[in-house]
């Protein structure tokens, strides 16, 4: 497996194949969670690549080489600045594949967990082009989790540095890409979700409500859903072997 530390405009990443990947090898854009960092997901490359994918793993902005020495609650307090910034880079990282001549007939997918499963469910709202999806803990319901978070925040003491227009703002922005308002554009894309019932950092029911919600409108030829009844916030390895397996399959 070769691993070769990038820089995409100004995004660091890692670019990882084997000899025996192509030019028209299908391409998996992965993204981590929040504060991990692109290398923390290797296995998963790993698997990708030996079943014939070429897989970027970007740094998200405030994460790995891209970290500002912030403390938990300061990161924290950015976090759909995170997410936001992420949705509009997998744009440029496809407008660069695009110019080094990999994403013109490849197929593309993109894959996360947690924060980077959230921001995946964002980027199937922008993008059309995108192949398959795999959201591994993530929650589709933007404005409602962001509710969550700040009702979170002030339950313990912290005082959210916005008003209540810029509140409306920021669930007004963050609405244009949760997937649970525009469900219509997921329809006819292969969708994988795995989710730990007990997980307790990304809730598993919004999850559970969401797919239901969606199989009732599109019915579930193009999905599976994965719930781990003894599994919390952490993939298990045979989440991992399923999920990278399914990748490789649809985007084949």
């Amino acid at each position: 497996m070769i691993v070769q530390s990038e820089t995409w405009g100004n995004i660091p990443l890692l670019h990882i194949y084997n000899e025996q990947t192509k030019i028209n090898s299908p391409i998996i854009i992965f993204l981590h969670g929040f504060e991990s960092a692109k290398e923390h997901n290797l296995h998963y490359a790993y698997q990708l690549v030996n079943s014939g994918c070429r897989v970027i793993l970007p740094d998200a902005h405030l994460h790995g080489e891209r970290d500002e020495n912030l403390d938990q609650v300061e990161i924290s307090l950015r976090f759909w600045e995170t997410v936001l910034t992420s949705i509009e880079e997998v744009g440029k990282l496809k407008q660069e594949l695009n110019n080094r001549g990999y994403g013109n007939e490849q197929k593309i997918g993109i894959a996360g967990t947690s924060m980077g499963g959230i921001t995946t469910l964002g980027c199937l709202t922008a993008y059309p082009w995108i192949d398959a999806a795999a959201i591994m803990m993530g929650t589709p319901g933007y404005v409602q989790l962001a509710k969550a978070q700040i009702e979170q925040f002030e339950l313990k003491g912290f005082k959210i540095p916005l008003n209540s227009e810029e509140k409306d703002n920021m669930f007004q922005t963050l609405s244009t890409f949760d997937a649970s308002i525009h469900m219509k554009n997921l329809e006819n894309k292969p969708l994988f979700f795995w989710h730990g019932v007990k997980d307790q950092v990304v809730p598993f029911e919004p999850t559970a409500y969401f797919i239901e919600s969606y199989v009732k409108q599109f019915g579930n030829e193009n999905l599976v859903f994965i719930k781990d009844k003894s599994a919390g916030h952490a993939v298990t390895r045979k989440g991992l072997l399923e999920v990278t397996k399914w990748l490789a399959n649809n985007l084949a």
